[in-house]
């Protein structure tokens, strides 16, 4: 799939597939291919391994964190763009789960990497040797699970309908990959039933108290 056009190509007029696309492409994949191998790219490692000059990699990815969250962006490209039209929440969550599981764990170098990253600023800044590097933003999920709920609204409230998203950031995301896979040794399809069984508890509970029926 040929990456978006960045910001500034866009805003040049340049079509999607000229010259800019494919510079962006070829670092993209690049960088994507280097996270495969385990390996976290900064922008001058990208240059050095995409045999292009640095001035060309940073024209592109000014930061690590804007590298890092490109390629996350091109990885969960069809995640970002999914919608429901089934009714209600229960339904439209167990839709996204079989649909976006298969995908980030064939995308999963560069999703754990941003975690790493993610987790390295954390604690830079928390130690007060937070540097120049902007934080990395991760945030796809928030909209993409609010979405997914949409339907609760006539049900519960605003603060509910906060909870049930909050607590589905826990079955929705690489994290999960980190407890499911690394500890208990599941497979994809273990993963994902674990995940969806859990939604649907999480769901059932937030209509049951807001029925009066939940404790």
């Amino acid at each position: 799939m040929i990456a978006p056009a960045s910001p500034q190509a866009a805003a040049s007029g340049e079509p999607p597939h000229g010259p800019r696309a494919r510079m962006r492409k070829t670092l993209l994949d690049t960088a994507q291919r280097l996270m495969a191998q385990g390996i976290t790219p900064s922008v001058a490692e990208l240059a050095g391994h995409a045999q292009v000059s640095r001035a060309t990699a940073y024209r592109y990815f000014p930061s690590q964190s804007a590298l890092i969250a490109a390629v996350v962006d091109e990885s969960l490209g069809p995640i970002l763009a999914w919608d429901s039209a089934a009714p209600d929440a229960s339904t439209r969550v167990d839709e996204l789960l079989r649909f976006a599981y298969p995908r980030l764990e064939s995308h999963e170098a560069p999703l754990r990497a941003a975690i790493m990253v993610s987790l390295q600023q954390h604690a830079e800044a928390s130690a007060g040797r937070a540097g120049a590097e902007p934080r990395l933003v991760r945030g796809h999920r928030v909209d993409i699970l609010k979405r997914a709920i949409a339907p609760l609204a006539g049900r519960l409230t605003p603060a509910q309908q906060d909870r049930v998203a909050q607590a589905l950031s826990l079955v929705y995301g690489t994290e999960v990959f980190l407890v499911l896979k690394d500890i208990w040794k599941l497979e994809l399809p273990e993963v994902t039933e674990v995940a969806r069984w859990t939604a649907r508890a999480i769901i059932e509970q937030a209509l049951a108290e807001a029925d009066g029926r939940g404790k």
